[in-house]
C-alpha cells in the first residue's frame, strides 16, 4: 500500500548528495536556514525532506537560489543528534522520489515545493529484486573501478549484500559528477539503475570520463 504522502515539502538542494528509497543518507547541518528547516520538519507527523540536486550553478551564485533539477528523493528523518555548538547530525531515510510541480512562496528561509510522488508509486513498497544480476562481474567490474579510483572496500560484505542494498549504496557512495548521480536516481528500475550504474564504472575504470565530469545524456 502507498502512503499517504503530503503534497507539499521542503526542499534542501544539494549538488553530489544522492538519496534513494529505503537507502539512509547522514548529513551535517550547519546553515541557519537549514537547521530552521529541521527544527520546522521535526514538527510534522512525516517528517519528510526533499534532497534535490541544482541542475545548473551559476558562477557567485548562492546554492539556495539556484535552478532545481525536476526530480529529487524524500527521506523521513530517522536520526538526529544536536552537537554542543548546535550543529545537527541527521539521518534520512529515502521513501519516495517525487518531481516537482511548482515552487511555493513562503516566509521561511528555505524552499518548498508542491510535489507529484504518482511517476514513483513503487519506490514505498518492499525492495526491488534484481533476479538477472551477475555478482561475480559485477564485483569484478567494482574491483577495477575501486582500484581507478584508489577506493578500499569490505569485499565481504559486498559480496553478501543483497542487490538492491548495493547497487544504492555504491550510487551513493561513489565519487560521480552531480549530472551522473542524477542519472542514477531518475532511473526507473533497480535493473536500470543497475546498468547506469555498470556504465559509469566502466567509463571510469577504462578513463574515458575527463576529470569524472562526464554527464550520460
Amino acid at each position: 500500500m502507498i502512503p499517504d504522502l503530503p503534497g507539499t515539502i521542503p526542499l534542501f538542494p544539494l549538488p553530489g548528495a544522492l538519496l534513494l528509497p529505503r537507502a539512509r543518507l547522514p548529513l551535517h547541518i550547519f546553515e541557519p536556514r537549514y537547521l530552521a528547516m529541521v527544527d520546522d520538519c521535526l514538527k510534522t507527523p512525516e517528517r519528510l525532506i526533499g534532497m534535490i540536486q541544482p541542475s545548473e550553478m551559476p558562477a557567485g551564485q548562492d546554492i539556495g537560489l539556484a535552478p532545481l533539477s525536476a526530480i529529487g528523493c524524500a527521506g523521513r528523518l530517522t536520526a538526529f543528534t544536536e552537537t554542543d555548538d548546535r550543529r545537527y547530525l541527521v539521518t534520512l531515510t529515502g521513501v519516495s522520489r517525487f518531481r516537482i510541480m511548482a515552487e511555493i512562496d513562503s516566509f521561511a528561509p528555505w524552499r518548498r515545493a508542491q510535489v507529484d510522488w504518482t511517476p514513483f508509486a513503487r519506490d514505498p513498497g518492499p525492495a526491488e529484486k534484481d533476479t538477472d544480476f551477475d555478482r561475480t562481474g559485477f564485483l569484478a567490474l567494482l574491483a577495477r573501478y575501486f582500484d581507478r579510483q584508489d577506493m578500499s572496500a569490505e569485499w565481504d560484505s559486498l559480496r553478501e549484500a543483497e542487490p538492491e542494498v548495493l547497487v544504492n549504496a555504491l550510487s551513493m557512495m561513489c565519487p560521480f559528477s552531480p549530472g551522473e548521480k542524477q542519472a542514477l536516481l531518475e532511473a526507473s528500475t533497480l535493473v536500470g539503475r543497475r546498468e547506469t550504474l555498470a556504465t559509469l564504472m566502466e567509463m571510469a575504470a577504462r578513463g574515458s570520463a575527463a576529470d569524472g565530469e562526464k554527464v550520460l545524456q
